[in-house]
């Protein structure tokens, strides 16, 4: 299958990273290079591109969409947890640009066999890194039920959670589910019948939930936000990708925290902690895709992308 990548918020994100022909930019989710290409080509001969990703199709495919942009651009398989050591390997201590698409891309979601997809037969898996242990088929059947109810509720923000986890250690324990399909079915037994039909499919949270759990999505994007802005050179731009409410809210956290870091009781005269501001949030309202794109690309509806400049 081959690895279709629409990338969201394309010209957005150009804008957004301002970017400089010889500048230096890092794309920490390099996917199918959809955002990546355009990055390339408006680079001159010395600027710098280099894309990251964990998962071993998105690295192959982009290697060769990349390809016919010579030595301007590096693909590296990695998690964009390790960018800044990942950078200093390749001879950069500082980018003018990082690029964070995150989430599920649509080839994940659009390959059966993956596990990701709720719409789907398959093994259950959700890894996006398959080098690692830890898969969905692990959390779902072994995982205590007070662990599944907290993952269900905290990162899937279902109401249902506890009977959703209820129900899975009750199925699991007269027969392992070990498909997409059982899962999906099992979550949906567990949801009254009248919210079945409510807000898109009945386990499309408790699959989100599961997926950010296999892949540890919040706690690398909470450990590294500070560590993007941190490798920026001044006037660099840090953009942020995000799918969903607990992403969004890491990000806007993280940006606010950069650019008021003080921490001095509010009736204090002046700041005596020493924290000193990194930069400034560029948009103050997240930027979401235009009617047009999200008519042409169903999935970049509940994009927001946010922009951070360093000093």
């Amino acid at each position: 299958m081959e690895f279709v990548h629409k990338p969201v918020l394309l010209e957005e994100v150009i804008d957004g990273l301002a970017i400089k022909p010889d500048g230096i930019y890092a794309d920490g989710t390099l996917g199918g290079a959809g955002h990546g290409s355009r990055i390339c080509e408006k680079l001159n001969a010395q600027g710098r591109y280099i894309g990251l990703d964990q998962d071993a199709d998105a690295v192959r495919t982009s290697s060769e969409r990349l390809s016919r942009f010579g030595g301007k651009a590096l693909v590296i398989r990695s998690n964009y947890a390790d960018m800044p050591q990942v950078l200093k390997e390749s001879g950069i201590e500082k980018a003018d640009g990082i690029l964070l698409d995150l989430g599920v891309s649509s080839f994940q979601l659009d390959t059966a066999e993956r596990g990701f997809s709720y719409r789907a037969d398959a093994p259950l898996d959700m890894r996006m890194d398959n080098r690692q242990e830890l898969s969905a088929m692990e959390v779902v059947n072994q995982y205590p039920e007070s662990r599944l109810f907290h993952i269900i509720k905290d990162y899937g923000e279902d109401k249902f959670a506890k009977n959703i986890a209820k129900h899975i250690v009750a199925e699991r324990s007269k027969t392992p589910i070990l498909t997409t399909k059982r899962l999906a079915e099992v979550v949906s037994q567990a949801i009254p019948m009248k919210f079945r039909k409510q807000g898109g499919h009945p386990a499309k949270r408790t699959f989100q939930a599961v997926r950010i759990e296999v892949n540890h999505e919040l706690d690398v994007l909470s450990n590294s936000s500070e560590d993007m802005i941190d490798i920026l050179k001044p006037d660099g731009r840090l953009c942020i990708i995000t799918f969903h409410s607990l992403e969004d809210r890491i990000v806007k956290q993280a940006f606010r925290k950069a650019e008021n870091p003080c921490i001095c009781p509010p009736g204090f005269p002046v700041c005596v902690c020493g924290n000193v501001p990194k930069g400034k949030v560029v948009n103050r309202k997240p930027v979401l895709p235009s009617e047009e794109e999200m008519e042409q690309n169903p999935r970049s509806k509940s994009a927001k992308l946010r922009i951070f400049r360093h000093n």
